[in-house]
C-alpha cells in the first residue's frame, strides 16, 4: 500500500506542478523532474513519513520496473519515426548528423577532461576522463520526445531531431563500450580487444536483430484482432516482452566463447517500433492510441528520474568543477557537431542553427552507462564512483534546463504553434 500511495502522490505532484510550469512557460517535463526532486530522499523523503516522498535511493531503485517499461515505450515511439517515406527524404542527412555530432562531442569532452586530468590527476584519473567523454555522446530521448509531443512541434528540425536522437544512442553505446574497454585496459595494464572492439559491435547487431524479430512477430499476431482495445493490449504486451527479453542476458550474465552477450533495451525497442510502423497498415492509428495510454506512465518515469538525482553531489566542490567542465564542453560539442554536420549535408538553415540545442538533455542512457562503470564487480572499481557522481551532477543540470532549451530552440525555428494546442475543454492553451 505504501508503494501505491507514493506513486499516487508522485503522479499528483507532477500534474499539479505542470500547471505552475505552464504559468512561467516551462515544459511539463521540467515540472515532473522538479516534483521528483522535491519528493526525493534529499527533501521530503528525508522526513520519514510513509508514502510522502521517497525515503531512500534504494526504495526508488525498487521501482525501476516503471522506468524500464517507460523507456521501452519511449524507444518504441521513436522507432515509429523511422518510416521509409521519411527516411528517403532525410535518412542520409540524419545518419551523418547523428554519427558526427556524437563523435565530435566525445572528442571535445575527452580533450577537455584529459587536460584537466594533468592539472588534478588525483581527483580525475585518466580512465575516468576517457569514459566521461563517451558518456557525453548520449542524449535523453525521453525528455526530447516529451517536449516535441507537448508542443506538437512540426518542421525540418523536429523531423531531423528524432532520428538523430535514436542514432545518437546507438553511436553512444559503441563509443562507451570502446572507451570502457580502454579504461579497463589502462587499469589492468593489458589490452582486451574483445571487450574494446567485438562486444559493442555484437551488442548493436544483436539488439537490432532481436528488435526486428519482435517487430515481425508483433505485426503477425496483431492481424488476428480487429478490436482497437485488443490491438492496444497486444502492443503493450509486445513492448513488455521486448523489454524483458533485452534485459535477460545482462541479468543472467550470459557469455559465449568468453564474449559477454547483451542487448540494448533502447535499440531493441526502437527496432520493434521501426519494423512495426513500416509493415503494419494501421500503425499510425495504433501509435496514437498508445501515446494516450502511456501518458501517466511517462509522468511517473520523469518524477522518479527527478527523485533519483542526488543533491548531496552539490556538496563536493571538485565534482562541481569537473561537472561544469563536462557540461560546457558537451554543449559545445553537441551544438557545433550538429551544426557542422548539418552544413555538410546541406540541411535547412533552421536545422543548422537550432538542432544542436535540442540535443542538450541527458538522463537515463547516460546514467545507465555511469552506473555500469561504477559497478563494484564488472566496473572500474573505486574510480567508477567518480564517474557516477559527475554524471549525476550533470544530469541534474541538464534535466532541469535541457527541456526548456529544447522548447526555445523549436520555437525559434518556427516549429511550435504560437497559438498553442486545444485542450480537452476546447480552449486553446500553450
Amino acid at each position: 500500500m505504501d508503494v501505491l500511495f507514493s506513486l499516487a502522490i508522485a503522479l499528483f505532484a507532477g500534474l499539479m506542478l505542470s500547471r505552475l510550469a505552464k504559468l512561467v512557460q516551462l515544459p511539463a517535463v521540467t515540472a515532473y523532474l522538479v516534483a521528483g526532486v522535491v519528493l526525493g530522499p534529499c527533501l521530503l523523503g528525508s522526513i520519514g513519513v510513509k508514502g510522502l516522498g521517497f525515503e531512500s535511493f534504494e526504495y526508488i531503485e525498487g521501482l525501476s520496473i516503471i522506468s524500464d517499461v517507460a523507456l521501452g515505450f519511449i524507444a518504441f515511439s521513436i522507432g515509429n519515426e523511422f518510416r521509409l517515406s521519411q527516411l528517403k527524404a532525410i535518412g542520409k542527412q540524419a545518419t551523418v548528423i547523428g554519427i558526427l555530432q556524437a563523435v565530435v562531442t566525445t572528442i571535445l569532452v575527452d580533450a577537455a577532461l584529459i587536460t584537466l586530468h594533468f592539472i588534478i590527476p588525483d581527483k580525475l584519473p585518466l580512465p575516468v576522463a576517457i569514459v566521461l567523454g563517451a558518456i557525453a555522446s548520449a542524449t535523453a530521448p525521453a525528455a526530447t520526445l516529451m517536449v516535441v509531443r507537448q508542443y506538437k512541434a512540426k518542421g525540418p528540425v523536429t523531423d531531423t531531431l528524432l532520428p538523430v536522437v535514436a542514432l545518437d544512442d546507438a553511436v553512444g553505446l559503441v563509443l562507451f563500450s570502446v572507451s570502457f574497454g580502454v579504461a579497463k585496459s589502462l587499469i589492468s595494464g593489458s589490452i582486451d580487444l574483445v571487450s574494446v572492439v567485438l562486444e559493442p559491435i555484437i551488442e548493436v547487431i544483436a539488439s537490432i536483430g532481436l528488435g526486428a524479430l519482435m517487430g515481425y512477430l508483433f505485426t503477425f499476431f496483431e492481424r488476428f484482432f480487429h478490436s482497437r482495445s485488443k490491438r492496444l493490449a497486444m502492443s503493450v504486451a509486445f513492448v513488455f516482452l521486448t523489454v524483458a527479453l533485452s534485459n535477460f542476458p545482462s541479468i543472467m550474465g550470459w557469455e559465449l566463447f568468453g564474449i559477454q552477450i547483451a542487448f540494448s533495451p533502447l535499440l531493441t525497442c526502437m527496432m520493434l517500433g521501426t519494423i512495426f510502423c513500416n509493415i503494419c497498415d494501421f500503425s499510425e492509428e495504433l501509435m496514437d492510441r498508445l501515446d494516450r495510454w502511456t501518458a501517466p506512465l511517462f509522468i511517473l518515469f520523469f518524477v522518479l528520474s527527478g527523485a533519483e538525482l542526488d543533491l548531496n553531489q552539490m556538496a563536493d566542490i571538485l565534482v562541481i568543477i569537473i561537472g561544469l567542465v563536462y557540461i560546457v564542453f558537451r554543449c559545445i560539442g553537441k551544438y557545433y557537431g550538429a551544426s557542422l554536420s548539418a552544413k555538410m549535408t546541406k540541411a535547412p538553415p533552421a536545422v543548422t542553427k537550432y538542432l544542436g540545442i535540442t540535443l542538450f538533455p541527458q538522463a537515463g542512457v547516460a546514467l545507465g552507462m555511469a552506473f555500469k562503470a561504477a559497478d563494484k564487480v564488472t566496473g572500474l572499481g573505486d574510480i567508477g564512483l567518480i564517474i557516477a557522481n559527475i554524471t549525476l551532477f550533470s544530469v541534474l543540470i541538464y534535466e532541469l534546463v535541457g527541456p526548456f532549451l529544447t522548447k526555445v530552440a523549436l520555437t525559434k525555428a518556427g516549429e511550435v504553434d504560437p497559438e498553442g494546442k486545444t485542450s480537452a475543454r476546447g480552449k486553446p492553451h500553450a
